[in-house]
């Protein structure tokens, strides 16, 4: 079968990682797997029974090659920028910036945990910058963030 049929495990042997492996290293090399479109790399850091959701659309991506499809199909234009990491032991949680050509930017707090060098679960809350209008009543506490809004982006 080939790769564009969505057999991403016969793309490369898989190089499995340490089990010492840092498991906030393993989060970083995924999301840059991702920015590079890597998706032989992506693939070989999910776990064999990864199960990945997207919270705000109820959905969950089981294996890594649903995982990498549902990614590699995602329509072009986007880029990701890691805003930051944390992990305590096994679990990490990154900040992630995707800004999308034309659509505005994106913020997921994507929640990993890593077994083994591999990334086992993530449970990701994704949310389009600017989509909620704030309520009245918090103006006299709050300010616009400086952070591009969701919409129609325009060069200038």
């Amino acid at each position: 079968m080939s790769v564009a049929a969505g057999n991403f495990a016969a793309m490369t042997e898989p190089a499995v990682p340490e089990p010492a492996a840092d498991p906030a290293a393993v989060v970083r090399a995924y999301w840059e797997g991702m920015q590079a479109r890597d998706w032989a790399a992506v693939h070989r850091l999910l776990a064999p029974d990864v199960v990945v959701e997207w919270t705000a659309s109820n959905e969950q991506f089981v294996g890594p090659d649903a995982v990498v499809g549902v990614n590699r199909a995602y329509p072009e234009g986007w880029s990701v920028r890691v805003r930051g990491i944390v992990a305590d032991g096994e679990r990490v949680v990154s900040d992630v910036e995707v800004p999308m050509d034309g659509v505005g930017v994106f913020r997921v707090a994507a929640f990993a945990t890593v077994r083994a060098g591999l990334i086992a679960m993530s449970q990701e809350y994704w949310i389009g910058v600017g989509d909620d209008e704030p309520p009245a009543w918090r103006a006299p506490f709050s300010r616009p963030a400086d952070v591009a809004p969701l919409g129609p982006q325009t060069s200038g």
